[in-house]
């Protein structure tokens, strides 16, 4: 069917059915939108009455499925609506009634229209194909292992929609349970481009016609030779979702750009009075020696902190790029107003008592007055930022001016908190720390646009509770991954949203399990906890991206190498298969009681030679792509004597063009934590008392690394 035709025809379907006050389509309207879109369907007809129901079997011959069809009945297994395999008129005879009479038991006020005769499908695997309506992301197509244990396996990947061939294939790969599609115990595999098509169709009807709110193919029956769904079910939404103000990304960037690099900046609230926020802020802003102009507001001063004090924003001369907002909740509005008439394009709100707190309409009240001014709001109820290469600490917390290549963002003011004291315990050099608070209109998708073009910006971390726009975030994404890492700490793993869906594909769509796949898709890291999001954003800028996928382990305990190893295998890596020649080299470094393969085992006791001559080996060998270094603490080879040695053939072969990751795990005294810190400021991850902790990060880059494109294959 043309595009054109189609798509007037699902039209002319859904209107009538809305028309009618419903939201549910029956089986027969549900067929008519598989024919408009190529969904694979059996064939079957709509028997009205028992002779219908008889000739309509005999028309399609052989066994044969029927199921009820009524507009009030949804799910019609659970009504005792549908009889399997029924063949001959006695029998067809006597499934029409028994269907109708369990539907009426089951709900006797329902409309039935008659009864679905449909065409018995041969025996195959049972998959789902599906589409729902995230919150969060929109239009998401999923797929997984189907039929009546569907909603226990939960075996289920998600993409946003549409989806392209290549993605929908790709999704047959994403599922736990992927090598059944391949076939099993001498069973034939399925036709997996068949199985693709379905979803790949499902997903263009979704984009096409935002008010279907989901659809369920379950179960469609992959077979060899194709893939038909035995059911459709198309649910309507009732609602139509508010449209959220976007900006072009040129916008986005002017005013991040006024934000993050500002000329001027006004406190508004500003305060002499020490304990104050609005002190507090002046004194960071001046103390962090920010070089432009720092104007304080406050209509009862006169001079501030050394600074000409003013009763209004709009008295202030010159242009002015940022206003900080130090003042109750409820004084806001009015100041806002001001910041509009002097045209400032940013506004940060630090004070509470906004929809945090059950005030929606006084939030509401500043994001109007800031669109119809053109201001950007970050916050409100947030720490401030920092934006250490411009020296600006505009916040009412400690001070940070370790500069370097990480940015951090945080929606919750502890969380910044924690982010901060990370980073100076650990002398993390960052770009950029800020915080976001309600979110009430700058997010994670603008700071994302900047800070993928910031050139002081190596890493972006994120934590993060919601996305107001999840489809922008993934946009902003998939442009800045290519050109740096990105990671994100996703708070939150209920799925409340599961709880009203109306189809099977709704009730496996839980905030999180969306999300997880989504992020993924957009090649964003998932950090399982706040240490991991911190760590990685410490780690990932400081190894190189590696050229391939085989990981040798040199260790110097033969038990961290086990759990090294096992380490490696849960972060999805490949220990290297060691060739012949390459174990006899290393077999020449290390005592008759070690053992080459992979690990690589040098034994405790021996010199720092030992430590030196293998690691020259992983790193010369172009066979291999990362190292993982086990150490163990010993009087022969004392921590720093190993960590000096390791850094000095790791900058050597650097200097030399071979840039290889390479992260340790160090097993010892309290003098493997001096240890690994030198080790990490010269460019080897190292991490004390762990095996996990390094092998994860290494994970972290090789998963960016594979987003990136830099080795091939999607992450």
């Amino acid at each position: 069917m043309m595009a054109e035709d189609r798509a007037s025809t699902v039209r002319a379907l859904l209107d009538a059915v809305r028309a009618e006050g419903r939201t549910a389509l029956t089986a027969p309207e549900g067929k008519v939108i598989a024919d408009a879109y190529g969904i694979a369907v059996p064939g079957e007809e709509l028997a009205r009455d028992v002779d219908e129901a008889v000739a309509c079997a005999a028309r399609l011959g052989g066994p044969v499925v029927m199921k009820i069809v009524s507009p009030d009945i949804l799910h019609k297994t659970d009504a005792g609506g549908v009889v399997v395999g029924v063949e001959g008129a006695a029998d067809v005879r006597a499934a029409f009634c028994r269907i109708v009479e369990n539907a009426r038991g089951y709900a006797p006020q329902a409309r039935i229209e008659g009864v679905q005769v449909q065409e018995l499908l041969p025996q195959g695997q049972e998959v789902i194909v599906g589409a729902v309506t995230d919150p969060t992301f929109g239009k998401v197509v999923a797929f997984g292992l189907g039929g009546v244990l569907v909603e226990v396996l939960k075996d289920v990947t998600f993409r946003l929609a549409p989806v392209d061939a290549d993605e929908a294939l790709s999704m047959l790969e994403s599922i736990r349970s992927a090598e059944i599609l391949t076939g099993v115990r001498g069973r034939e595999g399925v036709d997996r481009w068949a199985v693709a098509e379905q979803i790949r169709r499902v997903s263009e009807l979704v984009a096409d016609f935002p008010e279907i709110a989901e659809v369920d193919l379950n179960p469609v029956i992959a077979t060899p030779d194709g893939a038909v769904a035995a059911d459709i079910r198309v649910i309507l939404s009732t609602q139509t979702p508010k449209e959220r103000r976007r900006y072009s990304r040129e916008e986005i960037l002017a005013s991040m750009r006024r934000l993050m690099q500002p000329r001027s900046v006004a406190v508004i609230g500003a305060s002499s009075e020490a304990g104050k926020i609005g002190n507090s802020v002046m004194r960071n802003l001046v103390d962090g020696g920010f070089a432009g102009d720092i104007h304080p507001v406050n209509p009862k001063a006169d001079d501030i902190l050394g600074r000409k004090a003013y009763r209004s924003v709009t008295d202030v001369p010159g242009e002015v790029d940022v206003a900080v907002f130090a003042i109750p909740a409820r004084f806001v509005a009015s100041a806002l107003e001001e910041v509009g008439r002097k045209r400032i394009p940013n506004a940060v709100l630090i004070p509470s008592g906004f929809a945090e707190t059950g005030e929606h309409a006084l939030q509401a009240e500043i994001v109007a007055i800031a669109e119809r001014h053109g201001i950007r709001l970050l916050g409100p109820n947030i720490y401030g930022y920092y934006s250490t290469w411009q020296d600006l600490c505009a916040t009412f917390c400690t001070p940070y001016d370790v500069k370097g290549g990480v940015a951090l963002t945080s929606q919750s003011g502890g969380i910044g908190m924690a982010i901060l004291g990370f980073a100076r315990t650990t002398r993390t050099g960052v770009s950029a720390i800020v915080g976001l608070g309600n979110k009430s209109d700058l997010d994670e998708d603008d700071l994302l646009t900047w800070f993928g073009e910031d050139p002081h910006t190596e890493c972006i971390a994120m934590h993060l509770e919601d996305l107001k726009d999840g489809r922008a975030f993934v946009e902003a994404a998939r442009a800045t991954v290519p050109k740096k890492p990105v990671v994100v700490l996703k708070a939150g793993r209920t799925a409340a949203g599961a709880k009203a869906a109306g189809s099977h594909t709704g009730a496996l769509a839980g905030d999180d399990a969306v999300y997880d796949d989504i992020l993924r898709q957009a090649g964003v890291i998932r950090a399982p906890g706040l240490k991991d999001m911190l760590e990685y954003a410490r780690a990932l800028p400081v190894l190189p991206a590696p050229q391939g996928d085989n990981v040798v382990i040199i260790t110097g305990a033969g038990g961290s190498g086990v759990l090294l190893s096992d380490a490696v295998t849960d972060n999805g890596l490949s220990l290297m298969e060691i060739p012949p020649d390459l174990d006899a080299a290393f077999r020449e470094f290390i005592p008759p009681f070690g053992a080459a393969g992979n690990p690589v085992d040098i034994t405790g006791g021996e010199p720092p030679s030992t430590y030196e001559a293998t690691i020259r080996l992983g790193l010369e060998d172009p066979r291999i792509h990362a190292l993982v270094l086990g150490y163990w603490h010993t009087i022969v080879t004392p921590p720093m004597v190993f960590a000096e040695l390791t850094a000095r053939v790791v900058a050597e072969f650097r200097e030399r063009g071979i840039s290889k990751p390479v992260v340790a795990s160090l097993a010892g005294d309290v003098e493997v934590e001096e240890a690994c810190q030198y080790l990490f400021e010269h460019g080897v991850v190292a991490y004390p008392y762990t095996t996990e902790r390094p092998v994860a990060v290494l994970g972290a880059k090789y998963r960016w690394a594979r987003a990136a494109g830099l080795m091939g294959g999607g992450s």
